[in-house]
């Protein structure tokens, strides 16, 4: 297995996480300096800093769903905002989020320690699904649905396409969204270039996991 990968599933940190110790000479293997697309196995000892790191087969790995408040940012630095670390005890402070919600956005977030995991949530080639209960600013016409639903609208990144559903009938303004995309802000951004704003961004799907046993509480453990 290549070391980035390894390290990924160990820790819960990214593989450019990875990749960016490794450059900075902070990895080694058996203790020596590990180069960038090395192979590893459990048989051998990769320490960060000087501290070895269990191997992904012996890593107690836990995972969470939070339902996100607006206002909060799903990073470590809030940069003076508060975080979705502030809602969690400090034994969980070691779980990363996966598919983040922006500091306007609320709802289902994942986080997990269980870099296997997070890599088949998010990567494309899994097309995991994502549902979204939005509101706009103003009731959204027959054509631009159909432009977003049937043809895409182009943003910097690509063309953004996805399911629009009405969440009740005769209301024009508040749509469930179906997507297995997940660019950053592309709901937002693929309305904004039609000259709506997105008012409320509340996820409540991601794959197989859901907001339905929340409830009243912040967050739940889930494995």
């Amino acid at each position: 297995m290549r070391i980035n990968r390894y390290i990924a599933q160990s820790t819960g940190m990214s593989r450019r996480a990875a990749d960016r110790l490794i450059y900075t000479g902070q990895v080694t293997v058996n203790g020596l300096t590990a180069s960038a697309g090395q192979d590893v196995s459990d048989a051998d000892k990769i320490s960060i800093d000087g501290k070895q790191i269990a191997s992904s087969a012996d890593q107690k790995f836990i995972t969470i769903v939070m339902n996100k408040p607006v206002g909060y940012v799903c990073s470590r630095d809030g940069q003076g905002s508060k975080t979705v670390y502030d809602l969690l005890p400090e034994e969980l402070h070691i779980l990363k989020p996966v598919g983040r919600l922006d500091k306007d956005s609320s709802g289902l977030l994942v986080m997990t320690n269980n870099g296997k995991l997070a890599h088949e949530l998010s990567h494309p080639s899994y097309q995991k699904r994502k549902v979204y209960n939005i509101s706009l600013s103003h009731n959204l016409t027959p054509l631009h649905h159909q432009m977003i639903c049937d043809y895409g609208i182009m943003l910097e990144d690509g063309v953004s396409k996805f399911s629009l559903d009405r969440i009740s009938e005769g209301n024009d303004k508040d749509w469930r969204v179906t997507m297995t995309e997940g660019r950053n802000r592309q709901i937002r951004r693929t309305f904004s270039a039609l000259d709506y704003s997105v008012k409320r961004l509340h996820r409540i799907k991601f794959g197989e996991y859901t907001l339905a046993n929340l409830r009243n509480t912040v967050y739940t453990i889930v494995s």
